[in-house]
């Protein structure tokens, strides 16, 4: 059964990374994972991002912050500014600016395209079928450092099947990383073949409420 799994899925990653997701979540919570070491975290919007990273890095080094939430092209110059890795490229109009205020800020993110793996209207991401082309469209077209996969599934429904349709997608695409799997389903994408998952309740506990 291993064996039938790990031909149709590919052997499990060698390691996977933990993207700590901390928006919502004030600097003082925060500080303590740092404080124990851990270094990479995510975030869902910019200006959250802006308020509360800097003054964190100038306390800890080798900070590698995510950008896991959708981002709009205004945005695009801040965003290449404060975050290291960009999870969410989802239409050519952002890879093209993204590319552009990389450029202009001598900066080369790593960038993942994020796949509408439901096809959920509410949900960004490029539609499945598109994925692989637009992967090429990335590198070949706007020059940007694809370097894996980012989905989120429909609430409500197992998430093995999305997971294992973005790790196919994944090898059509012909990138390494596959970032799924959040703190309610995260053992399942790493069965899956997940290298990053995206958790925060399970690390902070519940977010505060929307103020």
């Amino acid at each position: 059964m291993i064996a039938r799994a790990q031909k149709r899925f590919g052997p499990p990653p060698v390691s996977v990374t933990l993207v700590a997701v901390s928006k919502t979540f004030p600097a003082e919570a925060i500080a303590p994972f740092l404080a124990a070491g851990h270094r990479v975290f995510g975030e869902n919007r910019v200006q959250e991002a802006k308020a509360k990273w800097p003054a964190l890095r100038a306390s800890y080094d080798g900070i590698e912050l995510h950008l896991i939430g959708p981002l709009q092209t205004n945005k695009a110059r801040e965003a290449v500014a404060l975050f290291d890795v960009i999870e969410t490229v989802d239409r050519d109009k952002l890879a093209g600016v993204l590319k552009a205020e990389m450029e202009r800020a001598g900066r080369n993110l790593p960038c993942f395209v994020q796949v509408n793996i439901g096809g959920e209207p509410q949900k960004a991401g490029v539609d499945p079928a598109e994925a692989a082309s637009f992967v090429t469209r990335c590198r070949q077209v706007h020059g940007l450092d694809i370097v894996g996969l980012m989905c989120i599934p429909p609430d409500g429904e197992p998430p093995g099947p999305y997971f294992a349709h973005l790790a196919a997608l994944g090898r059509q695409a012909g990138v390494e990383n596959l970032s799924m799997g959040m703190s309610g389903d995260f053992e399942t994408a790493i069965a899956m073949g997940a290298t990053h998952v995206r958790v925060g309740s399970a690390l902070f506990g519940r977010r505060p409420p929307a103020g």
